[in-house]
């Protein structure tokens, strides 16, 4: 997946002469360009630390409010909203998008309607599909970051295939390591608790032993980490000595995406983690859809002004994002809808974009 132009070609001249004298075209060093990569790409892992810092212990943060019935937080509201928001997104690639449509039509029309008919015809599967979102989030975080980082990789000339799979570790590392070393580990684990309701003592005991062995844990992630953090350097070193120069943007998207994550999801000083994590993933997925869907939506609508589609795009993502946030729980077929988006947006993600694959 690119979405950088490269420079205007020379006029037409024959294969083995354009072979012999033309180099390879150059690429920008951003994703789609300079400024709307540092504003919705780079800088939204500091910036979101940024604001969990400024509204904790706030009103925003702290006093709730009722509305329609449901008592939440304006921060809880603003970032649930997000998340819903940014899961939905995902249909303007796959249904929106007629070539892609057309590569999976099974995919994209009957395994939702199948899943939705499966968790609410089972609660066991319901409680299993709650757990496996969860957890199937954490790794959709890390691959979106890799996704990013490998792209900038490119855009600087690295083979696609050169520090590929250290780069899809460190980014595991980096999300999902302090996940299971820090703070927030029993708030992951506690979805496993739905499992009580449907008759599962053992798996809806797993927080109880997660918190018990937490220690043990901590310690196998420092011990993993550190030793894979010194074997990265060192390969990225003689990656440098075999001529590879890394992208200074793919440098910067992951020691602040890193160290976002290593002091929030490990410390959660302020107790904003959630928000501030989620606020940098779901940021940088709508501006990625925006990207490359954005200039397709615009022509499929008629629309004159690009500033008018985008409009819609937001207003129909974040008003699915705000009802699915107000969601009464006990409207369970509802529920079960959003559950489903959940699923199909990890699901999607992964083919659609090629992250988990040779691509970037």
């Amino acid at each position: 997946m690119s979405l950088a132009r490269p420079l205007h070609a020379e006029p037409e001249r024959p294969v083995e002469a354009v072979r012999e004298a033309a180099p390879a075209p150059a690429r920008s060093p951003y994703i789609v360009g300079p400024v709307f990569d540092w504003a919705f790409f780079l800088l939204p892992p500091l910036l979101a630390l940024g604001l969990g810092i400024a509204i904790s212990g706030t009103a925003f943060s702290d006093a709730p409010v009722r509305l329609f019935g449901q008592e939440k937080t304006w921060a809880a509201l603003l970032v649930g909203s997000l998340i819903h928001a940014h899961l939905v997104a995902v249909f303007f690639r796959s249904h929106g998008n007629p070539a892609i449509f057309r590569l999976h039509p099974l995919r994209f029309v009957l395994v939702p309607v199948l899943a939705w008919a499966a968790i609410r015809g089972s609660a066991v599967v319901a409680a299993a599909a709650t757990v496996l979102a969860t957890f199937w989030d954490v790794w959709h975080s890390g691959l979106q970051t890799f996704g990013l980082a490998r792209i900038y990789d490119r855009n600087r000339g690295t083979p696609p295939s050169a520090g590929r799979r250290l780069d899809f570790w460190l980014n595991h590392l980096l999300y999902a390591g302090p996940i299971l070393a820090g703070a927030t580990m029993l708030d992951h684990f506690s979805s496993f608790e739905s499992f009580e309701a449907v008759g599962m003592p053992w798996l809806a005991s797993v927080p109880v032993r997660m918190t018990a062995t937490h220690r043990v844990w901590t310690l196998g992630v420092l011990a993993v980490g550190g030793a894979f953090l010194v074997f990265y350097v060192a390969a990225s070193v003689r990656l440098w000595r075999q001529g590879h120069r890394p992208s200074f943007q793919k440098v910067f998207l992951l020691v602040t995406t890193g160290a976002c994550s290593i002091y929030s999801w490990g410390f959660n000083t302020w107790g904003e983690a959630f928000f501030i994590m989620n606020v940098l993933h779901a940021v940088q997925y709508l501006a990625l859809v925006w990207a490359t869907e954005g200039e397709r939506l615009r022509e499929r609508l008629r629309l004159k002004w690009r500033g008018l589609a985008l409009a819609l795009f937001l207003a129909t993502v974040l008003a699915y994002g705000v009802g699915a946030e107000l969601l009464d729980p006990d409207l369970e077929s509802l529920w079960a809808c959003t559950l489903v988006v959940s699923l199909m947006h990890f699901w999607y993600d992964g083919f659609i974009w090629s992250v988990a694959r040779k691509q970037v």
